[in-house]
């Protein structure tokens, strides 16, 4: 069991900041995963922004536009906390 994503934060890079509940600060790069076509709608920055949040208890983009989980990409979240700790940027 890993702790609970409490926080995730987009940024123009197609990067997350995701905040877990131990205080562990993650950074993942969706930019690899943007040639895949499940991903390729993330390509638009706005949209990537605007969808991602928290969905079955990981880091989702909300494409459905209603928070239905069965109808979101997300991550696997033992993927997300097996990166290596980032410290937290400040804007």
């Amino acid at each position: 069991m890993f702790p609970k994503i409490v926080q995730v934060v987009p940024t123009q890079e197609h990067t997350v900041y995701v905040y877990f509940e131990d205080g562990k600060i993650v950074c993942y790069d969706v930019m690899p995963l943007l040639e895949k076509e499940v991903f390729a709608v993330l390509k638009e920055l706005e949209y990537f922004m605007q969808t991602c949040t928290i969905m079955n208890d990981t880091l989702a983009w909300d494409v459905s536009g209603n928070r239905d989980n069965t109808k979101c990409i997300d991550i696997d979240p033992e993927t997300l906390y097996a990166l290596e700790a980032v410290k937290e940027k400040i804007a």
